[in-house]
């Protein structure tokens, strides 16, 4: 601890004592700290204000960032399958690194049964536990929990006119504040509104308890059918939404990648894609989180309401992000970063306040966090890192390297600032130097001048694949490397 810098140690001294008196108290439950958990689906790290994307407003989710930690650099380890939700839900509530979250998916209900999960873990550790919103994992979410309300599926339905569309020129036969098409209008009042009074409601309740809470909230937005308010999608005018400066009308590797024509996300809007499309899926995305923000903030005044603030954490993040245009892609079925990439911010007693931490962390991190905040032992099982350790200036980052993959047809690494992406089926590599290269536009897997940093990006994807389970040969389709 004495070559720490002295800010890092002084954090280091104050979260020590923290965790000494959570010890003491550990047969304490009144004095145990709360924990609400805000998940957002589909939200890149770019679609929020207080992160530098002008074009977004979020008010109450920068007041999120005013009031802790932010980690810039969050990720998503990747999915077996086009449902990329269903894998990160599947490990942040198991906490096993993706392939082995795989392996017990099916048998999550068991899983839950044996106590290797989330929500059980925190019951035995003394706290009432509540969930509403997305669920999408094998469990029971009615036995996963003590109360919960208004369970959602995977998606709100779409409609064949959510498809393909829009066509510059050609009406749009779909609209998103249109109750017509249901999706998050389905039962009456839009999706995110419900999960807001639920909170609402769950905080009234917890306020009359003498247990601590433990909250999953799991907003379905920003997830298409991008819907919302009327008065929501006119706050961004047309010619004030942006074309990313990635933007392309085809990827050249979309094929090969898993990403034609035939993948659900990838046909919400036409190809090849144009301009116009884009901006008007960008302002439909925007339009829905800005509404969800709303419900958010409803959320964060609730707490100040029942007087539960001052002992509480509040987690939020994303389960991953959305290309929305990007390399002319629509999903989240890729490895760059707008699709990997989420947003994660940490608040509560003892936290730093308008920090911003760029050390590589997991999304799925948060949940052996809130076991180390609730003072419960954090099981064998899993694999990934209390954020805590970071926080208190211990370590600057949790994984000295980052790994994803996609079914059988992607593989990625990143470290010190180059990423490495493989498409195995046809055997391409492609290279990125992010820190003078963040958007991802210039592939140098060509260049004799990285050929080092692709060799050693390569060791530590192969190294990567044992951590996590991954027994995809690579080796055999890039023998160069």
């Amino acid at each position: 601890m004495k070559n720490l810098p002295l800010v890092p140690l002084v954090l280091a001294i104050h979260f020590a004592c923290l965790a000494q008196t959570a010890v003491v108290r550990a047969n304490d439950a009144a004095e145990k700290p709360n924990i609400l958990f805000i998940f957002s689906d589909d939200q890149c790290f770019q679609a929020l204000r207080a992160l530098g994307n002008d074009e977004i407003e979020t008010p109450n989710l920068d007041r999120l960032v005013r009031s802790g930690v932010t980690f810039t650099h969050a990720y998503n380890m990747g999915s077996w399958s086009g449902a990329v939700c269903v894998a990160s839900r599947t490990m942040l509530n198991t906490g096993r690194f993706v392939w082995r979250a795989e392996a017990v998916y099916r048998s999550s209900e068991t899983e839950r049964e044996q106590g290797r999960w989330w929500s059980e873990i925190m019951k035995a550790a003394g706290y009432d536990t509540y969930m509403t919103g997305k669920w999408h994992v094998t469990a029971k979410s009615e036995r996963s929990f003590d109360f919960v309300r208004n369970e959602r599926p995977g998606m709100p339905n779409q409609t064949p006119e959510g498809y393909s569309r829009p066509v510059e020129g050609q009406p749009d036969a779909w609209s998103p504040f249109d109750t017509r098409f249901e999706g998050f209008w389905k039962g009456g009042k839009h999706w995110s509104e419900v999960l807001a009074d639920d909170a609402d409601a769950f905080l009234d309740q917890a306020a009359g308890r003498d247990k601590p809470f433990f909250m999953y909230l799991a907003f379905n937005a920003p997830h298409d059918p991008r819907q919302s308010p009327q008065e929501y999608v006119d706050r961004y005018p047309l010619e004030k939404i942006g074309v990313p400066v990635n933007f392309e009308s085809e990827y050249p590797f979309k094929d090969a990648m898993g990403c034609g024509r035939n993948l659900r996300d990838e046909a919400l809007a036409p190809f090849p894609r144009t301009e116009f499309a884009v901006k008007v899926n960008r302002q439909e995305y925007y339009a829905i989180t800005t509404h969800m923000d709303t419900q958010v903030g409803r959320i964060l005044d609730s707490l100040q309401r029942t007087g539960k603030a001052d002992k509480t954490y509040i987690i939020f993040t994303s389960d991953h992000g959305l290309a929305v245009g990007q390399h002319g892609l629509m999903g989240k079925q890729n490895m760059f970063d707008h699709s990997v990439r989420v947003p994660l911010i940490v608040a509560g007693p003892g936290i730093p306040k308008d920090r911003r931490i760029d050390g590589d962390v997991y999304l799925q991190d948060v949940m052996p966090t809130t076991l180390e905040l609730a003072g419960a032992p954090i099981p064998d099982h899993v694999e990934f890192k209390s954020l805590m350790p970071v926080i208190r200036g211990e370590r600057e980052q949790n994984y000295e390297a980052i790994y994803g993959g996609y079914l059988k047809l992607q593989r990625m690494v990143r470290q010190d600032g180059c990423k490495l992406i493989l498409y195995p089926t046809i055997r391409r590599a492609v290279l990125f130097d992010l820190q003078t290269d963040p958007n991802e536009m210039n592939d140098l897997a060509d260049d004799p001048k990285y050929h080092a940093t692709k060799k050693k990006l390569f060791a530590s994807l192969l190294q990567l694949q044992k951590e996590t389970g991954d027994t995809l040969d690579l080796r055999s389709a890039f023998p160069e490397l």
